[in-house]
């Protein structure tokens, strides 16, 4: 049976989130407009959400950026609910009065979450309601465009800076001297921190959770280029919380009452290698069942063992941001296992010109996950004869595995 506490949506006050609130609450404070852009997963709902729990509502009015509607009554409408107020009568009857309003409210900054999204009429809507405030109410209204993007990338900016004298006005609006701000993800020291805050969120359900001596090696998994495609050496919280409450709620259903490296492992696995791998789910669906700790795992997982000496220097050791290995304890050394025979049948339904023209060297075993050449023989491709993959050492390092997986070749 799962913990609740891991069915929980839990807030954590990470260094993002505090470098991401103290900008929104900046414009909050000075009435400025900023465009903020984060990437995708870092926290950015999660913050906006937490930020106007506690400041309060309407003081800040938090909306989401319309999606497949270019009108300008789709953003009003969803300021005119945000205030509470029902949608009686037709658009071009409340339009003049939303201001109106956001005066009588107290209200003091928009924050427009997945600003990416916004459409011309949207930011023309928005340029034409903060016009107002000022001219007939003497209200400055603070504005915070919340977008997604990756790299050096600026959702908007070509919008804005088109010659128009619109959006010259819209761009003078923009404060002075952050009118575009990126707000970065975790660094290996800020993702140390956040374990050892988790440790104190779930040590109900695992009582002597140590989460930071894996510190190194969670770091060096997230910044893998299939997580950290532009290389920015940054952990964002959504991949973060994904692979270590996997790997928590495994080890509990497990008995254990610390984190199973195994467990670690996997969810590595899972979330770095085979993300984009398309499963077939067939017979009776997935088991609810606990995912059994590696055979070298000592005890019956309801007692953790005290680590050796060179264990504990090798789950302590600081690893190069870029270093590929995985943390790999004596016993995992000094004890090989033999490993079965994997029992795929070999046989790959896959036309040979297909497979010569896509360039393919090597291939991943549906089954065990082991690499190995797939070459055709008198016109017939099978994969080789093999051991299964040890599933407490995968080689979570080699980038290359998933662009050659022989499922994007056939496409899945």
């Amino acid at each position: 049976m799962t913990h609740p506490i891991f069915r929980k949506d839990i807030f954590i006050g990470t260094p993002f989130e505090i470098r991401f609130q103290a900008m929104l609450r900046s414009a909050l404070h000075k009435r400025s407009w900023h465009l903020i852009v984060a990437d995708p997963g870092a926290g950015k709902t999660m913050g906006i959400r937490e930020l106007v729990r506690t400041v309060g509502s309407p003081t800040i009015l938090a909306v989401v950026a319309p999606k497949n509607n270019e009108d300008e009554s789709a953003l009003g409408n969803q300021l005119w609910s945000a205030l509470g107020l029902p949608l009686r009568g037709h658009w071009s009857n409340r339009k003049p009065k939303l201001m109106g309003y956001l005066h009588q409210y107290g209200t003091e900054c928009l924050i427009v979450d997945d600003a990416h999204d916004l459409e011309f009429a949207h930011l023309l809507f928005i340029k034409e309601l903060t016009d107002q405030g000022r001219l007939q109410y003497d209200h400055p209204l603070g504005l915070c465009l919340v977008a997604a993007g990756r790299g050096d990338m600026i959702p908007l900016k070509e919008t804005l800076y088109q010659p128009d004298p619109t959006w010259l006005q819209f761009r003078r609006r923009l404060d002075k001297m952050e009118p575009f701000c990126k707000i970065p993800g975790h660094t290996s020291e800020e993702v140390r921190e956040i374990l050892a805050a988790l440790e104190t969120v779930y040590r109900e359900a695992l009582p002597q959770l140590n989460l930071r001596r894996w510190s190194s090696s969670i770091y060096t998994w997230l910044t893998q280029l299939a997580l950290d495609p532009t290389n920015s050496g940054r952990v964002t919280m959504d991949n973060l919380m994904t692979l270590v409450t996997a790997a928590l709620e495994w080890s509990y259903e497990a008995k254990a009452t610390d984190v199973l490296a195994g467990m670690l492992e996997k969810a590595a696995s899972l979330l770095v290698l085979h993300r984009d791998t398309l499963k077939l789910i067939d017979g009776a669906g997935p088991s609810t069942e606990a995912p059994q700790p590696p055979s070298t795992e000592q005890g019956n997982g309801s007692k953790t063992e005290p680590e050796t000496k060179p264990a504990q220097e090798a789950a302590q050791t600081d690893h190069d941001p870029r270093n590929t290995e995985t943390v790999v304890t004596a016993g995992e050394q000094v004890q090989p296992v033999k490993t079965p025979k994997c029992t795929f049948p070999g046989k790959v339904s896959i036309e040979l010109k297909r497979f010569q023209d896509s360039g393919t060297q090597l291939v991943e075993c549906p089954d065990c996950g082991r690499t190995r050449t797939l070459t055709p023989l008198k016109g017939v491709i099978k994969f080789p004869s093999h051991e299964k993959r040890k599933t407490n050492t995968p080689n979570i390092g080699k980038r290359w595995v998933m662009r050659e997986m022989i499922w994007n070749v056939v496409g899945g």
